[in-house]
């Protein structure tokens, strides 16, 4: 057998084979290449600081500590709490000031720098409070919920207080009881985000595992899903197609 007709032979075999598998691995992963192009899209349309709500995070209001400030010692709500500390922090909580004390055991508790109060667990009304002073638009929230489980948008620490804002955007601002600090802001771009991202990672259940065998597997099969696609166009072009003669030469 001539050279020529081995490498025309080879070529057939090649360009058969691509098909073949180009056509069965189009039916098993083609929904899913055409889901990751239509989330990767979608990831484009918004900035990241809109998904996650930035653009309506207040400024933090002002609170000064000086000399002048009617604030316990720290020894004196450490002996009061009866216990001895690990680290504690004074810092501005909202509009008020407070010590954050760690005692090494469990989450750190807060107390009122002026009163020596435990704020911890953070109450409802200081919550809403919280949520007020973190949101910028002009805002009707709903009364706080308390939540003990994880939903589907908040898969982070609970218990929490979750806060609807009532806004255009289906803001929801989510605050620890134990620091009082912001643990998440959703809103409906995110959700939509989010949905779009359990499609892209094929995390159908926590949306945050993108090391698992299926999306392994998947990604394996859209490359050489690709592969015998750029394969098959290369046998589907004649010399024709780019103005050249049988010669090889520009007619």
């Amino acid at each position: 057998m001539s050279h020529r007709k081995r490498n025309k032979k080879f070529k057939k075999g090649l360009g058969k084979w691509s098909t073949f598998f180009h056509k069965w691995l189009g039916l098993a992963i083609g929904i899913q290449v055409v889901l990751w192009i239509l989330s990767g899209l979608i990831f484009t349309i918004w900035d990241i600081e809109v998904i996650r709500s930035e653009h309506n995070i207040a400024e933090p209001p002002v609170v000064e500590f000086n000399a002048t400030d009617s604030i316990l010692p720290l020894q004196t709500i450490i002996q009061t709490a009866g216990r001895p500390a690990k680290t504690a922090t004074l810092k501005a909580l909202g509009e008020r000031k407070v010590y954050q004390v760690d005692f090494g055991e469990g989450e750190p508790i807060l107390f009122d720098a002026a009163t020596g109060a435990q704020i911890t667990p953070v109450g409802q009304d200081l919550a809403l409070e919280l949520a007020l002073l973190d949101f910028k638009p002009e805002a009707a929230p709903a009364a706080p919920v308390w939540l003990t489980e994880t939903n589907t948008e908040y898969r982070n620490v609970v218990p929490v207080w979750m806060i609807d804002m009532r806004d255009q955007e289906g803001t929801r601002i989510y605050i620890s009881p134990d620091t009082g600090r912001v643990m998440a802001r959703r809103s409906d771009k995110w959700r939509i985000f989010d949905f779009f991202w359990m499609l892209h990672i094929m995390d159908y259940e926590d949306r945050t595992d993108f090391n698992h065998p299926l999306l392994i597997f998947a990604s394996v099969f859209a490359l050489i899903f690709s592969i015998t696609g750029i394969v098959m166009l290369f046998f589907r072009f004649k010399k024709k197609d780019f103005g050249l003669g049988g010669n090889g030469r520009k007619k």
